[in-house]
């Protein structure tokens, strides 16, 4: 591509660089300069403008940023391109779900040529429908069409969209006696609409692991989430224990994400159960968002994934803390 300021009677044809201010208004950036523009600019008492004109083997951005965009999402399901315009295409959830990314592969097809970039929401993050995964952005104006084609080869199906695949849960609720319980529920049951999941049922029991273990086999929920009176401590405590007496399995207790550290996981059969921190009580992320909705996907987390979420982990401030990272009087 040929860039640089010249002529009025060299300009036609040129793509307008710059906006420039007319008699009649502006004429804006990125316009194909035709006749009727050349007069105007003359009218304005301007003799030369900066231009961008294409040569054999460049590529239009708009044509570039929509070829790439392409390639990103090739064989994905779930997303769709936005409208190609000044060099820009969005790559956009049609419902909720989880963003897989192929990093490395992003980041090759980001060194093909500086004019060429592609921008995304971290890899595992949660997005509603029309949400923003993605955005290709050329540059200039137009750019070789080989850089274009090594982009898209490093790039080719590195953006996914893994849909949520429960439908609805139960949720176990368990009371201490002389307690008041709170009846709210709707934090929780915001977190399960925006994957376009249902909460079935409310399961009040004591809090005790005999009366979790029955409250768990009566369940009907797909997934079953636990929200304990008293924040679970240990791997023998209330909850987990109870998971265990009806015949299920723990898998994890406590994960590397402030706040919802006190967050247990295991399974009834082939159900998922997950043990909710107290924070999940309030709308504001938590470790709990992260796990809840990856399983809801049909994303495996184990023990491993757990302790990668460490990086990262530690999320905004909530009001409710008890124990604040920083004192009130602190720097």
């Amino acid at each position: 591509m040929k860039f640089g300021s010249v002529p009025l009677n060299e300009a036609a044809g040129a793509i307008l660089a710059h906006s420039v201010a007319v008699v009649e208004g502006r004429l804006q950036k990125g316009l194909m300069l035709e006749a009727c523009h050349l007069d105007q600019l003359r009218a304005a008492g301007i003799g030369e403008v900066t231009v961008a004109r294409l040569e054999p083997g460049d590529l239009g951005e708009d044509a570039a940023a929509a070829r790439l965009a392409g390639a990103l999402a090739e064989g994905a399901s779930g997303i769709v391109l936005g409208n190609p315009g000044t060099g820009r295409v969005n790559l956009i959830a049609e419902g909720p779900g989880i963003v897989r990314l192929n990093a490395a592969a992003i980041h090759a097809a980001n060194a093909a040529d500086p004019m060429i970039t592609i921008a995304t929401v971290p890899d595992l993050h949660q997005t509603r429908a029309d949400g923003l995964i993605a955005t290709v952005k050329i540059i200039s104006y137009a750019v070789p069409e080989a850089a274009v084609e090594m982009a898209c080869t490093a790039a080719r199906g590195a953006v996914r969209l893994a849909a949520p695949r429960l439908r609805n849960a139960s949720l176990i609720v368990t009371e201490i006696a002389g307690r008041v319980a709170k009846k709210d529920n709707g934090a929780i049951s915001g977190r399960l609409e925006a994957l376009g999941m249902t909460l079935d049922e409310e399961l009040r029991v004591p809090h005790d692991s005999d009366a979790i273990a029955r409250a768990l086999v009566r369940a009907k929920g797909e997934m079953v989430l636990i929200l304990t009176a008293s924040a679970t401590s240990d791997v023998n405590d209330t909850g987990p224990a109870g998971l265990r007496a009806a015949g299920g399995e723990v898998t994890r207790v406590g994960i590397p994400v402030d706040p919802g550290n006190l967050l247990f996981l295991g399974a009834l059969g082939p159900r998922p159960v997950i043990g909710l921190p107290g924070c999940a009580r309030a709308p504001a992320l938590n470790g709990a968002d992260w796990v809840l909705a990856r399983i809801a996907c049909g994303i495996e987390v184990g023990a491993e994934d757990i302790a990668a979420m460490g990086v990262g982990g530690l999320l905004k401030e909530i009001p409710s803390r008890p124990m604040p990272r920083r004192g009130k009087t602190s720097a």
